[in-house]
Formats: structure tokens, sequence, C-alpha cells
């Protein structure tokens, strides 16, 4: 149990690191005038991404769970899917949040990784730190209920964030 609560920690600390980017970067946006799209669905995803992981937690807690081959490749895939993010947040720069922040003079961005990848923010990150993060607790309640209604939010995140770029393509 204690390998699994640390391998947590550590991953929500980098986590609240990558929200002091995203905060920063937000006040640096709001400066330039920039719109946030769907402010009360940002609260409500952040809201469920908190709530999932804890669930995660307290499942492991309440069932007693020990470090193994399942949470090793929990370890691995929430491993992968922050180098993922700390790599978006790379082509990204300073726009980059986990709101829906639009510019006056926004521009989408062409790098190899979007060219490449549709959302990799929500594709190569969050939904495999979720899996992950599951998996690390043996956390079956979480992924197969939790998974399901996170999806549903991030797909209507999608939606906003297409629609708000729309025009930009």
């Amino acid at each position: 149990m204690t390998t699994i609560v640390a391998f947590f920690v550590i991953f929500f600390a980098i986590r609240l690191y990558f929200l002091g980017i995203s905060i920063k970067n937000e006040k640096n946006l709001i400066a330039k005038g920039a719109t946030q799209i769907g402010e009360k669905h940002s609260k409500l995803l952040a809201a469920a991404h908190i709530v999932y992981y804890f669930s995660a937690l307290v499942s492991a807690i309440m069932i007693g769970a020990t470090f193994n081959t399942i949470s090793a490749i929990g370890v691995a895939m929430v491993s992968a899917s922050l180098v993922a993010l700390w790599l978006i947040i790379k082509q990204l720069g300073e726009i980059w949040t986990v709101k829906i922040y639009i510019l006056p003079n926004h521009e989408i961005n062409r790098s190899w990784l979007f060219r490449t990848f549709k959302h990799p923010n929500y594709f190569l990150n969050i939904i495999p730190e979720l899996i992950g993060i599951a998996l690390l607790c043996q956390a079956w309640w979480v992924l197969l209920v939790g998974l399901p209604i996170y999806g549903i939010l991030l797909l209507i995140r999608i939606r906003q964030e297409e629609t708000a770029m729309k025009h930009l393509f």
C-alpha cells in the first residue's frame, strides 16, 4: 500500500506543478485579451479529475491493494502520459492551460504533434493518465464507472474547443 500511495502522491504533485504552469499562462492570456470558453464546464471537468484521482486512492485503501504488476503498468501509463503532457506544453507554450482560452489573434498549432494527433492533450495525456491511476490503485469500479463519466465530460470539452476554434481552420 505504501508504494501505491507514494506513486499517487508523486503523480498528484506533478499534476499540481503543471496546474501552476496553467495558472501562470491563464493570467498572461487574460492580460492579452483572451476569452474563456466553457467556464462552468472547465470547473466541472477539474472537479471530476480530482474526484476520479481520490476515488481511486480511497478504493486502493479500502481493498488493501498492494503494489503488483498491474500497479506497475499503471505507473508506466501515468509516467508516459505525463511525458506526453510535457511535450504538449512545450509545443503550445504560453497558450497551454487546463481551460479553453482564445486570443484575439489566436493561431492553430500546426506542429508535428498536433498534425499527427487530434487533441493530443486528451488522447495522449488525460485518458492514459486516468486509466493508469486506476490501474496503479487497482480501482476497478473507478475505471468502469468513473472513466465513462469522465469520457462524456471530455467529449463535451472537445466539442467546446472545436466550436471555439472553428473559425481558425
